[in-house]
This record gives C-alpha cells, structure tokens and sequence, in this order.
C-alpha cells in the first residue's frame, strides 16, 4: 500500500492512541456501557447479519448463524457484563513474614490498542468474540475483517461506526494489502485467527513491534473413538461438530480413528446419522454452502488425491455429486485415510471426515502425537480408565468428551491452541486477561524493617541478612 492509502488506517490508530492516553483506566461503568452497545447491535442487527452472511456464503443456515455466531456474542457480552466487578478487583498476594508489614496485590490494567484480525468462517462471532475481551479490559480496538466476507464486513462496519466513536471501536475494510499494513501496526495486542500459515507471517510482522500476539490457528482436530464408545450415541454428536457451517470449522473434527473391527460399523452409524440431521443435502436449508470457488476446487482436489491414493469414498446420500454451481458438497466419508494422503496433511475445513483406524488405544494415541498439536481434541469412551489415559497422554487446546464443540461455548474454558495450533488463549475472563496487563504492585508502610538493610553497611546488616537466611 502506498503512504496515502494508508493514512486513514494510521489516522484511525493514532486517534485510539490518544484516545486511550486520555482514559487509561475505564471506569466499570464505561467498560459496561461499551458492552451494552456491541450486545444491543447483535441484537437489533439480528436479520441484517443473516442476510449477509447468507450472501456472502452463498447460502448459510439461518439457524447456524443465529446460534453459532449471534447467540454466542450475546451470550459473551452478558456473561462479561455479569462478571466484570470480579474481574476488575485487585488481587491480594500473601506476603512472606520477610516484608512485611508491606503488602502486595495484582491490578489487571488495561493494555492498550488492540488489533483483532478476523477470519471469513465465522465473520461476526471470531470478529466480536476477541472484541468482548478487549472492551471488558479497558482497551480500544481496531477489527480487520476478512475479505472473503464482505458484505459482513461492510455490514460490520456500518454498525459499530453507527455505535462507536472510532476513538474507541472501529473495522477497518480492505484486501490482503491492508490486512499486511494493519498487522504491521504497532497495537499494544494484536489477537489474530485464521490459518497456520498466515499466522506465521502475523507473528513475524508483530515482533517487528515486540507486539504481543494471541494466535487462534486451528490444525487436524481427531475424534478418537474407543471400542467402549456407543456408536448409536455418538454418531449424531460427531457429525453435527462436523458438518455444522458445512465443516467449515477451525475446531471440527478432521479425522476419526477407529479400530479395524469397527469400522463398517461407524460408517454405517455416521451415515445414518447424516440421513436423520440432513435428509437432502443438495437442498435442505440446514446445510452450509461452501464459501467460494477456490475452497470447493481445493476439497474436489482432497478426495480425488484420496481416492488414487487407495481410499474408500462414501457420500450421503450414496449417488451424491458436489455441486460447483451451487457449491454445495455432500457429507463425505474417506475411509481408510493414511499419512501421505493431502486429506491427512492439511485442514479440512468442509464436510469430508477421513476415517483412519489404528489397532488399538495405544496406537491412536500414537497417531496423534505424531501430529502436530491440535486446537481442538474428542475423546468417545465410555471406559472412564481409557478416557483418563488419553487426555493425559495427549495434548491438545481443548478437548470435547462423547461430543464435540461445546468446550468452545463455556464461557469459564479459556479457548485457544498449543504449538502450531496457536498461542494465548480467550473466552470469559481469559479474555479480559488476554488484554491486560496484571501489574504487580507493592506497598511499603511508613515503617519498615527494611531500612536497617540499608547502606552503610555494617553489623546490623550482617545480622538481619543471617536472620533472612534462617527464614
């Protein structure tokens, strides 16, 4: 970008800058009325957000927006708004019998500018979820959209321009140009998600800043399904964390593992689950578009690679064919996935569930550790033994037990990855903490012994060092 395509941009941050320079500890009830305001534009703009979503997708289920999306940013801002006396009190600190009588505490206060670059999947909920976070700690933000959404992004816009001075709360709308030029800003946080990749370049262009970063990635989420598992039950549960937004997921399962013996078994369970939740997926309206052409050509080239590499291909229903005219790809099973197949390398991110078995617990937990570590984890086992083994000797960002998805929706689970599935972690008070900083904060009394440590030196400080030392 050249200087003066930039300017509004710089122009927008330093206006937050100076703002914050002005009030750098918001009172509870501006933090709450700056809540109450993103709250009451989910709620007013409800229909709106529908729409453009649905636009931007192509088609998008009305009921997956409401939920997935609005219902969980409403959900967040009144749980931060119920909440924010607490996280706001200073924290007391035990202070050793050596200095006292001072005392010590933490203050949480707030760090700054926040830069929240937001991915296209879930274009409201991952760009007002981080938001919630940063009102709640005091701090102004910038929100970068996502360009393959733009009619959320402009709707994004409009709306928080309508409730905010841009001093406090703004989206800044553009390409991968101005996407390059935002994260080379230098915020006092900047909270990224989207793909490892890209995630990659976010940090590198932060460390030019010693920005902080939060990193939300995403990675091959597995689904470990035990022999103890009722597949009747669990089928059901596994398909709608993977078929919810049309796989489109940064936490939906991206392969199972089953043990030989059962494995017609699961693909007969999951198929049946998919006819029961998806009847016609071809035309139901509870079933998600594919967001644009190149995703579509990118999972048409996935199953192919998969097929000439030896994998099983089932479709439901079975004569299913995707649709690229209206981008519509129908649940896929990919049994017998393996290393080396594309499908077992990258994130999926659409309705296909590789299916790789592995003779027994041991093995499977191997299968994952292989990997690198996943955002998110799910554990099926109604053996309680097996179940603790797994989740001790895995690691991953969360994990999700005979179900999938719902560690993402408690408020109290701090949400993010590890290693390349991401850095930092928000959700509820995490989030608060996320865009603070906890100062450590000590105060000395009128009185304190700690005078007679000071110089000169002589026997009274040789005495009361050796009496520290016999504490």
């Amino acid at each position: 970008m050249t200087g003066a395509a930039l300017e509004p941009l710089e122009r927008l941050f330093r206006g937050q800058r100076e703002a914050f320079a002005r009030e750098s500890y918001p009172t509870l009830a501006v933090r709450r009325d700056r809540l109450a305001r993103l709250g009451a534009i989910v709620r007013d703009r409800e229909a709106d957000f529908v729409a453009a979503i649905d636009a931007d997708f192509g088609h998008r289920s009305s009921h997956e927006t409401r939920l997935a999306e609005l219902y969980i940013v409403g959900s967040g801002i009144k749980h931060a708004i119920r909440t924010l006396p607490r996280w706001m009190q200073r924290e007391r600190v035990a202070t050793p019998l050596q200095l006292k009588p001072g005392r010590a505490y933490l203050m949480a206060q707030p760090l700054g500018v926040a830069g929240i670059v937001s991915p296209w999947n879930y274009p409201v909920q991952l760009a007002l979820a981080p938001a919630i976070g940063a009102l709640a700690a005091g701090c102004r933000a910038l929100i970068k959209p996502s360009e393959a959404t733009p009619a959320t992004a402009d709707l994004l816009a409009r709306a928080i321009g309508e409730r905010y001075a841009p001093d406090e709360l703004a989206v800044v709308t553009g390409g991968a140009d101005v996407g390059a030029a935002f994260t080379r800003l230098p915020f006092d946080h900047l909270f990224f998600t989207g793909s490892t990749a890209v995630g990659r370049e976010v940090a590198k262009a932060a460390a030019a800043n010693l920005t902080p970063v939060t990193l939300e990635l995403g990675g091959k989420s597995p689904a470990i399904v035990d022999d103890s598992a009722d597949l009747a039950r669990l089928a059901p549960r596994l398909v709608v964390g993977k078929l919810l937004n049309a796989g489109q997921t940064c936490i939906a399962p991206d392969y199972a593992i089953v043990t030989p013996a059962r494995v017609d078994a699961f693909v007969a369970a999951v198929v049946d689950a998919v006819r029961a939740l998806y009847p016609d997926p071809a035309r139901n309206p509870d079933y998600t578009t594919i967001v644009n052409d190149r995703h579509f050509a990118r999972l048409d080239g996935l199953v192919a690679d998969a097929r000439a590499k030896g994998a099983r291909i089932v479709t439901v229903p079975a004569d299913a064919r995707p649709d690229p005219t209206t981008r519509r790809y129908p649940p896929t099973l990919v049994v017998g996935a393996r290393d080396g197949m594309a499908i077992m390398e990258e994130e999926i991110f659409g309705p296909l569930l590789p299916v790789e078995t592995c003779a027994n617990v041991d093995e499977a937990i191997a299968a994952v550790r292989r990997r690198p570590r996943p955002l998110a984890f799910y554990v099926f086992a109604d053996d309680k033994p097996v179940r603790e083994r797994i989740l001790r000797e895995t690691i991953a960002g969360g994990v999700t037990v005979n179900d999938t998805l719902w560690h993402f929706a408690h408020e109290e689970l701090p949400f993010g990855g590890v290693g390349a599935s991401g850095i930092g972690a928000y959700h509820g008070e995490a989030s608060f903490l996320t865009f603070s900083h906890r100062k450590s904060v000590f105060v000395q009394p009128r009185y304190a012994a700690a005078s007679l440590l000071h110089p000169p030196y002589g026997a009274t400080f040789e005495k009361v060092l050796a009496l520290l030392k016999r504490l």
